[in-house]
């Protein structure tokens, strides 16, 4: 399989230093609004990558769950791969990419775990079946077949008919960024990039050459 000659050439927009807002998250508001307006698929999944306790990186796609003045929020299994990588090294860098837009933002910061309260509001506005799968699943784990998995479900369900309490090892991180990158695609591979980088607790807008 060659993939040498497959390429795009975007050209759709483009993205000067003027037309960045001067608070990145507002900036990054504006931006994911729009790609909820494009109908960019699944416009709230990031990549979440992670250090590991032997120093490896690891990353997967996670769903933002909301993003505010302090930043970047999710909710995972504290006790998954993600989670033990976190309280290990409590660091991390998301990736969105908005591909209908020709667009990606990178963000690095530090990782605090959301206090109970928040995961107690949030977990108990999820869907039935998230709930039980929550408890269900010792997410990152080895199982011998997906009927444990399906067996441990019904036996939460058959515990909790009505209303399932988070479980003490699931709940949510934010994510407080010290660096938000815009990334705007242009022809030839001129593309604008746009870094807003916190220096005392300022942020400094840059543009990177591509």
């Amino acid at each position: 399989m060659d993939l040498h000659n497959i390429r795009e050439d975007y050209s759709k927009q483009a993205l000067s230093r003027k037309q960045c807002l001067a608070d990145p998250l507002k900036q990054f508001e504006h931006w994911l609004n729009e790609a909820i307006t494009a109908k960019v698929c699944e416009p709230t999944a990031m990549n979440v990558a992670t250090v590991n306790e032997q120093g490896k990186p690891t990353s997967r796609v996670v769903l933002l769950k909301e993003v505010n003045e302090q930043g970047f929020v999710f909710f995972t299994n504290y006790h998954s791969q993600k989670g033990r990588a976190l309280q290990h090294t409590p660091f991390t860098a998301l990736n969105f990419f908005w591909g209908e837009l020709e667009r990606q933002v990178r963000i690095e910061g530090r990782v605090e775990k959301l206090p109970a309260v928040q995961s107690d509001e949030y977990f108990a506005s999820r869907p039935y079946t998230s709930r039980v799968g929550a408890w269900a699943s010792e997410q990152s784990a080895v199982i011998s077949s997906k009927n444990v998995l399906l067996a441990k479900a019904a036996q939460i369900a058959a515990k909790h008919p009505l209303n399932v309490p988070r479980p003490p090892h699931w709940g949510g991180y934010i994510v407080i960024p010290e660096m938000i990158e815009f990334w705007q695609g242009r022809p030839s591979r001129l593309h604008d990039r746009i870094r807003y980088r916190l220096e005392k607790e300022h942020w400094v807008i840059e543009r990177l050459s591509p």
